[in-house]
């Protein structure tokens, strides 16, 4: 199989000539009309009726028992992990296989990177590799888990669901109780993924979904906190509008906080996009589909959903037999105009995190040397 036939396999599917994105965003509902009645109303700013519509719908969708919106993604998680108790100086344990946003959420609390492997069933944080790191490098104290080496605290644990597809949470769960560790899950990829059921980002104590623009689904910029209780709810909202004490016209605010709210014009998209969600998931699951059945037959691996979970594919990926045939796909496709994307480089490989502690990377490094992204956008499949 050459890379002009995945050119013209992929052509065939979005029934273009024209240049391919990797994932635009698609507005096909009532967009145009809320947010045009949110600019009407003069309430564009972090008051207004249609945050709290679109926080109810994701709660209602996720099933968590609250959502709070906030301005992005990155201000999601570190609000996440703000409320989880990560302090200044503290470890927290992710993958190096993973969007820098996930580190760089950290690097501005104070706290520092811990890396360990991902596992070749999610493409995410790999239990196995947790448990194996910390039982050599760690200690469960009556303060908490503590790395021997440093004395310091690890506090928590940030699996990422790669491109939509669900880690082992139940195993990473079971890992976390052990060690006395809190579980965020970055579920920035993963609106519309499920794992045995439950919705991503609502298992750990804590979750957080990015509606950028090149998600499943937009607010233009944005992001969410999935909140395991009503009561981490009510503070995480709290804490992420500046920690203000309602009151008619006087300024109070009873802690530090977080200007971190989103905009109503930025809800009001998302609540017209929340609207057509199941019709993008199930567009972008034939679209899965497709590449499935048309990789089978080639030495590429199509990259499909646990078996355990439901993906809601957002990105969905090739695994090459060799870096050499990557590179070669990378650059033939975009060449072409159609766009393909290595995954990120990974994090230790950055300047920034270069001296943070690692375990074995090894299934890190083979999927960065060896995985392509293809066009992922959700439209009408026609083949």
């Amino acid at each position: 199989m050459s890379q002009a036939t995945i050119v013209e396999f992929v052509r065939d599917i979005y029934q273009t000539s024209d240049f391919i994105p990797l994932h635009t965003p698609t507005f096909s509902g009532s967009e145009q009309q809320l947010v045009l009645e949110t600019i009407q109303s003069t309430f564009v700013s972090s008051v207004g009726k249609f945050v709290d519509k679109f926080e109810q719908k994701i709660e209602a969708y996720t099933g968590t028992a609250q959502a709070v919106a906030t301005v992005n993604g990155t201000a999601a998680l570190h609000a996440a992990l703000y409320m989880a108790g990560v302090k200044y100086g503290d470890f927290v344990i992710t993958q190096a296989l993973t969007f820098v946003a996930t580190c760089n959420a950290l690097y501005h609390m104070g706290a520092e990177p811990i890396f360990v492997d991902v596992s070749p069933v999610s493409i995410g944080l790999c239990p196995k590799a947790v448990d194996a790191y910390l039982t050599e490098h760690a200690q469960v104290s009556e303060t908490g888990c503590i790395h021997k080496g440093t004395q310091r605290p690890i506090r928590a644990v940030v699996p990422m669901h790669t491109f939509g597809h669900p880690v082992e949470m139940d195993e990473l769960i079971s890992v976390c109780k052990k060690w006395n560790i809190v579980l965020v899950e970055d579920a920035a990829e993963s609106l519309g993924s499920f794992y045995k059921g439950k919705h991503t980002g609502t298992l750990g104590n804590f979750g957080a979904v990015s509606f950028n623009g090149n998600k499943i689904i937009t607010t233009g910029g944005g992001g969410i906190v999935l909140c395991k209780t009503a009561e981490l709810g009510a503070h995480t909202k709290h804490v992420t509008t500046t920690a203000k004490v309602p009151h008619p016209y006087e300024f109070y605010h009873d802690e530090a906080g977080f200007n971190y709210r989103m905009p109503n014009l930025n809800a009001a998209l998302g609540c017209a996009q929340m609207e057509v969600l199941e019709l993008y998931l199930t567009q972008k699951r034939i679209l899965a589909e497709h590449y499935q059945d048309y990789f089978a037959r080639s030495d590429l691996q199509f990259v499909v959903e646990p078996k355990y979970a439901q993906s809601n594919y957002w990105l969905n990926a090739v695994i090459c037999p060799s870096a050499k045939m990557r590179d070669e796909l990378l650059k033939q496709t975009n060449d072409a105009g159609v766009m393909t994307r290595p995954i990120w480089q990974l994090m230790h490989r950055l300047p920034m995190f270069k001296d943070a502690p690692r375990g074995d990377l090894s299934q890190s490094e083979y999927i960065e040397a060896h995985l392509v992204n293809l066009p992922s956008s959700p439209i009408e499949i026609t083949v």
